[in-house]
């Protein structure tokens, strides 16, 4: 049988999944999905666990996707993650979404309770318990530039910086005014006197090498959460001479191997970490999520690790 399931499946009030064995009871939407690494930790998660049940791929177009997250509660599903690009729409179709689900405007977590069906994302929580593994520092305390903060993720790792209150969120953009306009919905969160001097606590920049230059020396962290960097071949998305020793520099990429702009920062002394640690931290408060019991951490870490 195939390892990837599709929504039909899920509208057979899951004789599909109940027929496995263990039993389907968790999923990860997406369109495309065969790429996911979700079920290798998760499913690890389970057995560490001890509970009966198994974490599938499910393809979801998107004229599919309400009716698909409405038929989870009927074949018995716990829950699902979602990604690309469904994760607006889970938002639109779920009974009810937690604050920061609302405010990134994406869900990536759906917990099924009854008929109902409540959204989360742990995009952004990911993201910090992220930074503090492999930096040993808290985001609240850090003056962040995060490039690629159009939409997607870096929409949500915008918001989670803000409402941890970071001591400073710079957002570029290819296009200006995506940045611009994610500032403007930000704005609240910086309205404060915290950071003294003439440097503002919040600003958007477009992705030029001028504007990037004037505000790194302002700076502690470097974030990337676009694509862009994947291939080697790719563009740099800083010039190597612009990343100092003094800088932290997080992809959220999670390639196979080290990204162009990891290997730019450590050739300049500067600490780097890929996405990988982030992926990890968001399933983690899934199964949170899910069970309501710490998620078996060290064995979701091998199997990422080892898929």
């Amino acid at each position: 049988m195939s390892d990837i399931f599709a929504a039909s499946d899920l509208l057979d009030d899951g004789a599909t999944f109940r027929a496995l064995t263990p039993p389907a009871r968790l999923s990860v939407f997406g369109d495309p999905v065969a790429h996911s690494k979700s079920p290798a930790f998760h499913n690890a998660a389970l057995r560490a666990a001890g509970i009966d049940a198994q974490y599938v791929k499910i393809h979801v177009r998107p004229e599919e996707a309400a009716a698909a997250f409405r038929a989870l509660p009927g074949a018995d599903f716990l829950g699902t993650n979602v990604t690309l690009p469904h994760k607006a729409a889970a938002l639109a179709t779920v009974d009810e979404a937690d604050d920061y689900a609302t405010k990134s405007g994406a869900v990536n977590t759906v917990l099924v309770q009854g008929e109902r069906l409540h959204g989360f994302n742990t995009d952004g929580p990911g993201f910090v318990r992220a930074i503090r593994e492999e930096f040993s520092a808290d985001v609240r305390d850090l003056r962040i530039m995060l490039l690629g903060a159009g939409g997607g993720a870096g929409r949500a790792i915008a918001v989670q910086c803000a409402m941890e209150n970071c001591e400073r969120l710079v957002l570029v953009n290819r296009t200006a005014e995506k940045a611009t306009a994610l500032a403007r919905e930000l704005a609240p969160w910086f309205r404060s006197d915290r950071l003294v001097g003439p440097i503002d606590r919040l600003a958007a920049i477009p992705h030029e090498l001028a504007a990037i230059r004037a505000q790194l020396e302002h700076v502690d962290l470097v974030v990337n959460a676009s694509a862009v960097g994947m291939k080697h071949s790719d563009p740099a998305l800083i010039p190597p001479a612009l990343l100092t020793a003094n800088l932290m520099v997080y992809d959220a990429v999670y390639a196979t191997g080290k990204t162009r702009l990891i290997l730019d920062a450590e050739s300049s002394g500067a600490r780097a970490a890929g996405g990988l640690s982030m992926l990890l931290h968001q399933g983690a408060l899934s199964f949170e999520i899910w069970f309501n019991r710490p998620a078996p951490l060290a064995a979701m870490r091998a199997a990422l690790l080892a898929a």
